[in-house]
């Protein structure tokens, strides 16, 4: 008990420390006092790509809350996950690191002190932290927060008292019972981990929205991709091209008739305006309390999603369905002229921690691997250099048969594959072939391009601390 009030009165100190020597300041501050901390809270969604927005040109969906987050703030639609599957990317969020380095392949706890984690350095410096929600890193540890919830898997709860509860509204009513309760004279940081609109697996319908959500969507068509035939299907590699894979075992679960790719996306939908209105419903408990303007809010989602593509569903693989990822930003930083930019950096999760914490005043942990993007949208002049392209790695899930292993060197224009289990390397330029559907790796044409691009991925592998699983042939 001693110990945690010393903590706490250090933690207040360090606060006022941090405040009064101005280190919060980039740029204009047309909503609040240089000398005031930001809030942080972090809307963080599953199984959800960089299309699925309405500010996106999305035909079908509708997401009116985050439609205004991204005219109220800046939009980054390059942004990527630097490793697609729940429980990794989750890992790097916390991290600021490469699975290579945080050393997560999978579901299991991350091998990275948590003292470098943003959310134990925020709270050493005074910030009140919560999360709620999913978490996929082994034990939840809910002694790390201040303010700590964590369930997923379902979307149907099982309370206490015998009632159920829909996983979205359950994250709803945690964060406002967080954001009601939470200290008036600290700042905060709380991430909202929504399970949805991941499927849940177990269930033959897979994704199963709230009854009242039912009448969303209910007379549209959802236009099926144009790569979701069995031509496509055929050109992957044959490791990928057969029904063993789980990429296909899911597709056909879901999408392998018109009437249940319509039923299944629609409910995909419901879901994700399900989670649309409950980050509504959280900003505007921002706005009653006069918070949202001294709070940096950020949605963003741990990986992106096949809707059938290439004959394929889920994530995993180095597609742009699958890698690509929403990234909303609201900054009270940000002048009011400035608000609804869209901008198209190479934006990674990877990057998340640093800014955060630089939102905070504070410095990344040492070992942290992304960096402070805010930069990109907050200076007019004199904005930094950044990445033309990163490394991208994934793990074999249970055996390469099942999910294999990939890796890729991905910039705007190209992206390369490497398949270190079968030594297959691919090719693909994105802007005359945004679909990735004609591998290039074998023309003649593309061999000296190739042959660069070879020795860009090595090096950024190695800087990623990715071990090189045998070098792509040469």
């Amino acid at each position: 008990m001693r110990f945690n009030v010393f903590r706490d009165l250090w933690c207040r100190l360090a606060w006022v420390l941090i405040s009064c020597q101005g280190g919060l300041g980039m740029g204009a501050a047309p909503f609040r006092a240089k000398s005031e901390p930001l809030n942080v809270l972090l809307l963080y969604a599953d199984d959800w790509r960089h299309d699925t927005l309405g500010c996106a040109g999305h035909p079908v969906v509708k997401t009116p809350h985050l439609d205004r987050l991204a005219r109220e703030g800046v939009r980054f639609s390059r942004n990527a996950v630097t490793t697609s599957i729940c429980g990794v990317s989750r890992a790097t969020l916390f991290t600021g690191q490469w699975m290579s380095r945080h050393g997560n392949r999978g579901f299991n706890a991350w091998q990275t002190p948590w003292e470098e984690t943003f959310p134990a350095r925020l709270r050493a410096a005074g910030y009140w932290v919560g999360h709620v929600g999913k978490w996929h890193n082994g034990r939840f540890p809910a002694e790390r927060f201040d303010f700590g919830r964590s369930y997923a898997g379902r979307h149907w709860i099982q309370e206490a008292d015998g009632s159920r509860i829909h996983v979205t509204s359950k994250n709803e009513r945690d964060a406002l019972e967080f954001l009601r309760k939470r200290p008036s004279d600290r700042p905060f940081q709380l991430t909202v981990a929504f399970f949805a609109a991941h499927a849940e697996d177990g269930h033959p319908q897979q994704f199963l929205p709230q009854p009242e959500s039912m009448a969303l969507y209910r007379e549209a068509r959802v236009p099926v991709p144009r790569t979701m035939t069995e031509s496509h299907f055929s050109r992957l590699p044959s490791f990928l091209g057969n029904e063993t894979n789980e990429g296909r075992r899911r597709w056909r679960w879901r999408f392998d008739t018109e009437d249940r790719y319509q039923e299944y996306m629609k409910n995909y939908y419901r879901l994700v305006t399900e989670v649309d209105e409950a980050c509504g419903r959280l900003l505007r408990e921002l706005e009653q309390q006069e918070l949202l303007n001294r709070t940096l809010v950020v949605f963003t989602t741990d990986n992106g999603y096949l809707h059938g593509e290439h004959g394929l569903a889920d994530k995993w693989y180095p597609f742009e369905e699958s890698i690509r990822v929403p990234l909303i930003v609201r900054d009270p930083r940000l002048a009011p002229g400035r608000r609804g930019q869209v901008r198209e950096e190479l934006t990674l999760n990877v990057d998340l921690a640093p800014t955060l914490l630089a939102a905070a005043g504070l410095p990344a942990a040492p070992g942290m691997q992304g960096r402070d993007f805010a930069p990109l949208y907050l200076k007019r002049l004199g904005r930094p250099a950044w990445r033309k392209a990163f490394f991208y790695e994934h793990p074999t899930i249970q055996n390469r048969d099942f999910i294999p292993a990939s890796q890729a060197w991905v910039s705007r224009e190209w992206k390369y594959w490497f398949w270190p289990e079968f030594q297959r390397d691919q090719l693909f330029d994105l802007r005359s072939d945004p679909g990735e559907e004609r591998d290039l790796a074998g023309e003649t044409s593309q061999a000296r391009r190739l042959s660069l691009i070879r020795k860009r991925f090595g090096q950024l592998r190695e800087q990623a601390g990715a071990a090189s699983q045998a070098d792509p042939q040469r």
